[in-house]
């Protein structure tokens, strides 16, 4: 099989793959390096108790892929271009792709995404563990944090919806919780994110956009991208295996 790694800023993440598909998965949350590459590979064969003679060569792509030297625990090992493997990718930060049946041109993107979640979760709620922010957010009201359009123009003009969001963390309530302010955190990277994407869709006149990264494993990322629906005919697409993407792209490329 080929293994796939994608080294991204605070994740490094690890796929299989193999003649039928996909064959093992594995995650570790860090700020990556060349190090954590080898660990992660080494750590993926243990999880799914795989022998390294299993492995005919390895692909890296990602931020830190360039650290890497031409084998991993003595395997072949080959870097690939990270937006041969994207489309929208929300990592640390978020890159937006578009791709065609015969090319892929690189967008943009922002700087808001993994990175943010867990930046921000450290200064406003004590911790910097993805899951416990995730888990946090699920007791959330964001009535307690965001200001509506609803709230500062009753009566909004018909091409705003009143239940749009107007200021992120505008609100400012008194009585706001942890798991209020948590829930502020996602909605707010989710929509930037998603606004993001709007924008380069509508330049290109796409109505599909599909979203890959470690925060495709949100469950908030649907509804709040749902959200989106009263701006535009957008469509957000979660592929299989989304959280993989990067990975599953590298070792395809090789």
């Amino acid at each position: 099989m080929t293994v796939g790694i994608d080294i991204d800023g605070t994740t490094t993440k690890v796929v299989g793959l193999g003649e039928q598909g996909p064959i093992g998965f594995h995650t570790m949350q860090s700020f990556a390096s060349s190090a954590s590459s080898a660990e992660a590979l080494a750590s993926f064969l243990a999880v799914n108790s795989l022998p390294r003679s299993a492995v005919a060569r390895v692909a890296v792509t990602g931020v830190r892929a360039r650290e890497c030297s031409e084998a991993l625990l003595d395997l072949p090992c080959q870097r690939v271009e990270e937006f041969q493997a994207i489309v929208v990718s929300m990592g640390t930060g978020t890159a937006v792709v578009r791709a065609t049946a015969s090319e892929c041109c690189h967008l943009g993107g922002t700087g808001v995404g993994g990175g943010t979640l867990l930046g921000l979760g450290r200064c406003i709620l004590g911790t910097a563990d993805f899951r416990s922010i995730v888990d946090l957010a699920a007791g959330g009201n964001l009535a307690n944090v965001d200001l509506l359009v609803g709230d500062l123009a009753p009566e909004a003009p018909a091409s705003l919806s009143a239940r749009l969001t107007a200021s992120n963390f505008g609100r400012l309530s008194g009585r706001a919780s942890k798991a209020d302010y948590a829930l502020g955190i996602l909605n707010l990277v989710f929509q930037t994110i998603g606004l993001v994407a709007l924008f380069a869709a509508d330049c290109f006149q796409e109505q599909d956009v599909v979203l890959t990264g470690k925060l495709t494993a949100v469950p908030q990322a649907r509804d709040i991208l749902a959200g989106f629906a009263e701006l535009s005919p957008l469509r957000f697409r979660f592929p299989p295996y989304a959280e993989y993407a990067t990975a599953v792209g590298a070792a395809l490329s090789v």
